[in-house]
C-alpha cells in the first residue's frame, strides 16, 4: 500500500538508505513496562532486535481517560499575538483560563526555545498553571531535526534535541510530546527510519512515564494510514498519535480524505487536535464536519482532551478560537 503513494507524497529525491538493526537497551525497557504495564507476553528486547523493514506485533497503547473529552487550547492559535509580543508565553496557561475557561493547554516549544537551559523556566511555568488551575496536556515540538534522517548520526542529534523538551514536558505534567515524522525516501524507507528514530526516543521517555505522538503534520504525514504505520513499527507502549483534523494536503496539492485518515490514527490515539479556519453563519467548520469528525473521535474509544487549534485569518485569534471552542460544546465536549 506504501509504495503505491510515493510519486505522489514523496517530496524529496530519495538516497540511499543503509539497513540498520536497533540498539538494545534491555534495562531502559525494562523500566518501561513497569511504568507502562505492557502485557507480560512483549517481549521488548525482541522488538528492538527485529531489523528495519521487518514488522513486530503491535501492542495496544494505554488510554488517557475521561468521563467525557474535555477541551484544551492548542498555544499555536495564539501564534500572531504571541509573535507580536502581546502575549508573553510563560502567561499562556492564565490566559487560557481567563480568556476562554479553558482548564488544559498544549505548549508549542518555538516559543520556549530561548528559555534557560536549565530548566528553571518549565518549573516557573508549571508554578503558573497550577496557580491558575491548569493542567499542562503535551508539548507540540518543533524544528529540533528530521526524526527520520537517514545519516544515523544526525538522526540520533535529532533525538538528543527532542530530549530536553520531554525533560520540560515532564516538568509541566505532560503526558506527551509531540513529534513529526520526517525523513526521505520511499514511504517504506520513511517509516522505517522514522520508527527508528521515535523508538529511541520513546526509550528515553518511558521511565519518567512520558509518551511520543506522532501528528499529520508535514512530509508524509498527509496519508493517515502511514502514520499508523509508524506507530506500529515503532510498537512500544508509549508511542501514539495526535489526529489533527486538518493538515492532509499532500505536497503535490491533492488533499487526502481527512475522515479517513483520522480514523486510521484513532486507535493509537492520546490526543486530537481540533484544527479549524473558517464558520459560517450558523457556527459551523468550513472545512471539517466536526459532527461527523467527533464521531469518529468517540468512535475510536477515545476519551482524553481535545484541543482547540484556530489557523484561520478571517477571524482574530480570539474569536476565531471562541468559535472552535463552542463548536467543540455543541458537540458533547466539557470545558
Amino acid at each position: 500500500m506504501l509504495a503505491r503513494l510515493a510519486p505522489r507524497l514523496c517530496t524529496h529525491s530519495a538516497r540511499k538508505v543503509p539497513m540498520m538493526a536497533r540498539m538494545t537497551r534491555r534495562a531502559l525497557l525494562k523500566r518501561a513496562l513497569t511504568v507502562f504495564a505492557a502485557p507480560a507476553s512483549l517481549t521488548m528486547g525482541a522488538c528492538l532486535k527485529a531489523p528495519l523493514g521487518v514488522p513486530r506485533e503491535r501492542v495496544e497503547l494505554p488510554k488517557v481517560a475521561m468521563t467525557k473529552n474535555r477541551v484544551s487550547l492548542a498555544q499555536w492559535s495564539l501564534h500572531r499575538k504571541i509573535r507580536d509580543g502581546q502575549l508573553d508565553p510563560m502567561d499562556f496557561p492564565a490566559f487560557a483560563r481567563a480568556t476562554f475557561s479553558l482548564a488544559g493547554v498544549e505548549y508549542v516549544s518555538l516559543f520556549y526555545r530561548q528559555m534557560p537551559a536549565d530548566g528553571s523556566w518549565a518549573r516557573e511555568l508549571r508554578r503558573r498553571a497550577d496557580d491558575a488551575g491548569v493542567t499542562s496536556v503535551l508539548i507540540m515540538v518543533d524544528d529540533e531535526g528530521e526524526i527520520g534522517d537517514p545519516d544515523s548520526s544526525a538522526r540520533e542529534r535529532t533525538v538528543e534535541a527532542h530530549r530536553r523538551w520531554l525533560d520540560a514536558a515532564a516538568v509541566l505534567g505532560c503526558h506527551s510530546i509531540r513529534v513529526n515524522a520526517l525523513s526521505v525516501g520511499s514511504p517504506e524507507v520513511q517509516c522505517d527510519l522514522c520508527a527508528d528514530g521515535i523508538a529511541r526516543l520513546c526509550e528515553y521517555a518511558a521511565p519518567s512515564g512520558m509518551a511520543v505522538i506522532v501528528e499529520n503534520h508535514g512530509g508524509m504525514s498527509c496519508l493517515g494510514e502511514w502514520v499508523a504505520a509508524v506507530v506500529k513499527k515503532v510498537n512500544l507502549p508509549n508511542c501514539g498519535t495526535l489526529p489533527d483534523f486538518g493538515n492532509f494536503q499532500c505536497a503535490d496539492g491533492t488533499m487526502n480524505d481527512r475522515y479517513d485518515g483520522v480514523r486510521a490514527m484513532m486507535p493509537f490515539a492520546r490526543g486530537v487536535s481540533a484544527k479549524s479556519y473558517d464558520f459560517d453563519a450558523g457556527g459551523e467548520e468550513t472545512s471539517t464536519d466536526f459532527a461527523r469528525m467527533l464521531a469518529i473521535v468517540r468512535d475510536g474509544g477515545y476519551q482524553g482532551w481535545i484541543g482547540v487549534e484556530y489557523e484561520g485569518t478571517v477571524l482574530g485569534e480570539i474569536e476565531g478560537t471562541l468559535a472552535t471552542r463552542d463548536l467543540l460544546l455543541r458537540n458533547g465536549c466539557v470545558a
